[in-house]
This record gives C-alpha cells, structure tokens and sequence, in this order.
C-alpha cells in the first residue's frame, strides 16, 4: 500500500470491531457505455485489499443488454459461481423490455436481488411499470436496489408510493438517496424494510443520512468501479464514527443488515437517527475539505493545472499558525497533501487521487462530539 494512504487503512482497522463480516451492498462487474469497465479478478483484488468478504454484483448499463439484459445478467450469474461465494448475484431490469420473465430467469438461476436504474432506462414511476417487478420481489422475497444519486429528476414522491403499495419488497436506495434524500427519508419513514447504501461521493451526505434515516436502514456500499470499496469503507466508517455508533451497530452497519436483508429476515426495529441535523467543525477543516474535494473533481475532469492550484489553496491551510481544535487533523493531513503536491510537480507522475479523497473525507467527518446525538424533545 502507497505510503499516504496506510494512515486510513490503519483507522479502518481499529475503528471496525473484529470479527465483522464485511459485505458491499453495491458493486458493478462488466462493461459500461460511458467507458467504464471492471472484471472479476480486479473487483475480487479490490475486495481484498478493503477487507471486505462478499458483495452485491450486478450489471453496468452494458451495451450487449438487448434483449432484456440476459447477456450481461448471465455473465454476473456465471462469475458469481466462479468467485466461490464471495459474489452475490443480482439480475438488472429494463422495464421496458420483458423484465418479469429475465427476472423469474435469473431469480431461477440463483439471481439474490434486483437492480433498476431510472436514469440510464429512462423510466420514471408514475406509470405503474415498475409494480409488476416489486411484486416479483416481494414473492420471492428478495431486494430491489434503484439507483437514486446525481443525473435524477426528482423522484421521490412516485418511487415511495411504489414501494408503500409494496411493503414486502425490501427496498435498497443507492447512493444514500442523495437524488432526493429529503423527501425520501420522511416519507419511507413506516416502510418495514426500506434501506439506504452509503456509496455517497460526498461525506457531508452521508453525515445527513445518518442524521435523517435510522442506522438500521443503512448499509455500506461503495459502487466500483465508479468507487472503490477501500474508499467507501473509510468514508463510511468514519460517519459511524461520528455518529456514535458502539460495535454492534457497527457490525450491523457493514454487514449484518444487508445479510439479513438478503436472507429474508425481519429487520431489526428502527430507532431514531444517531446524529443532530447540525454540524459543529472547524473553520480550518470545513475549508480543507472544500479545497481538496474541488482539487479532486478538477483532477477526475482532467483539469490538472486547476487540481495543482486548489491543492495548494488546501495545503495552506494546514500551515495555520493558530489551529485550535484542528490542530491534529492538519497535521495528519499535511504530509499527505505534501506527497500529493510531489506528484503535480513530477513530470509524468501518476498524482495519487484516492489520497486526495481520503484527505477530503477526513477534514469533513471530523466533527465535534457535541454534534452527534439529537437534541432531546420539548
């Protein structure tokens, strides 16, 4: 491991409670029509280095998905056999193209779940096309996940009125609702079995999510190959943290729930969320998050020169002469920033972009203690 970053490995070690069973909620395998790609042994590498057990695998929005996604859903299913139980097979829909009879095909073949993306099938759910397949996974017992991050209409309003006509299909959110986690969060709030994964790009939404949904309705993912599960599993782990979670509800966090999800047991009994609505950091740290998570973006759009100089905004910070309480993240995070800024001004070096995130999400979840429990009623 890349010395810059075995500082946030070494956390998410002695931040997980032994013996947890990790398992992704959210993970890709195949091809992509934006250019994105991942195989079987680079996923199962990345599963490894994260310490993560097992995963929920479905397709991408692959261009060989005509007719009815049953060459890629095939090819999920059939890696899945080939990673000796660490892969958990889910099929991916087209609501448009016969999806109950792919569903009952694959859910035959050893399909654990369902997957529907609204945007890349451009479908919406004031049509009613999508009760047929909650209907399927409600008989079959198994979980829908919809993806429900950035590219979205809003789509709250007419995915909850599905999923309350459906109460015994568990629903998965993905991307922490972020496409409208508001109105999600207050209106699946009686749902018996709706969840929401924590592939979140911005660790400011996922310290809301836990703030707004019950820590037993969230679940780890991290969504590779957009995320990487090493990445998700800090940031995650780190918003727990913050959140006050002791060590069962960790263990249910990253694992327990998602597997009882799948093994068709009732859900443990909500509680209310475990943070306040209301952040309490540092000046200091709320700057460095917003310079690094700038630099990250620039650097991920290819805009190198302007990564460089939001980076160097984001290293003057931690040069602060009067820290006060940020004192001890600015001196975690400078040396990091300093290998990073290295790599800007080494002609053809590679500029380590997950060390760049983890810097980010560090300065975010590095919140005031006060912070993280919900001011008591009257």
């Amino acid at each position: 491991m890349r010395p810059e970053l075995a500082q946030f490995a070494e956390e998410v070690r002695a931040r997980v409670p032994d013996g947890t069973e990790i398992l992704d909620a959210h993970a890709h395998l195949g091809s992509d029509e934006d250019g994105r790609s991942l195989d079987l042994p680079r996923l199962m590498h990345q599963l490894d280095e994260a310490g993560v057990g097992q995963a929920c695998v479905f397709a991408l929005h692959d261009p060989d998905r005509r007719p009815a996604y049953r060459v890629p859903n095939d090819r999920i299913l059939d890696w899945a056999e080939q990673a000796g139980g660490r892969l958990i097979p889910f099929c991916r829909l087209d609501p448009s193209d016969a999806p109950i009879a792919e569903a009952e095909r694959c859910l035959a073949r050893g399909a654990r779940g369902i997957k529907l993306h609204p945007r890349a099938q451009a479908f919406a759910f004031h049509d009613g096309v999508a009760d047929a397949i909650f209907a399927v996974a409600a008989a079959a017992r198994v979980p829908i996940l919809i993806h429900a991050g950035r590219g979205m209409e809003p789509i709250a309003d007419d995915l909850c009125a599905v999923a309350l006509r459906h109460p015994d299909a568990p629903l998965v959110l993905a991307h922490g609702a972020v496409a409208d986690l508001a109105v999600f969060a207050t209106r699946l709030t009686d749902h018996p079995a709706a969840f929401f994964d924590t592939s979140v790009f911005g660790p400011l939404d996922l310290l809301e999510l836990f703030a707004r949904v019950p820590v037993e309705r969230i679940v780890y993912g991290s969504d590779p190959p957009y995320g990487k599960p090493s990445l998700g599993l800090y940031v995650t782990v780190r918003c727990a943290n913050a959140a006050g979670l002791d060590d069962t509800a960790m263990r249910a966090l990253l694992g327990g729930t998602m597997r009882a999800v799948l093994d068709g047991d009732t859900p443990a009994r909500p509680t209310p969320p475990r943070r306040s609505r209301t952040l309490a950091t540092s000046g200091a740290l709320a700057r460095l998050h917003l310079h690094c998570a700038m630099a990250f973006a620039a650097l991920g759009h290819g805009h190198r020169q302007s990564a460089r100089d939001t980076l160097a905004l984001a290293v003057a910070v931690c040069r602060d002469p009067q820290p006060e309480s940020a004192a001890a993240v600015l001196e975690r995070i400078r040396p990091v920033l300093e290998t990073i800024t290295a790599a800007f001004d080494t002609p053809g070096a590679r500029v380590p972009a997950d060390a760049l995130y983890l810097a980010a999400a560090l300065a975010a979840t590095e919140v005031a203690r006060e912070s993280t429990h919900p001011p008591r009623a009257g």
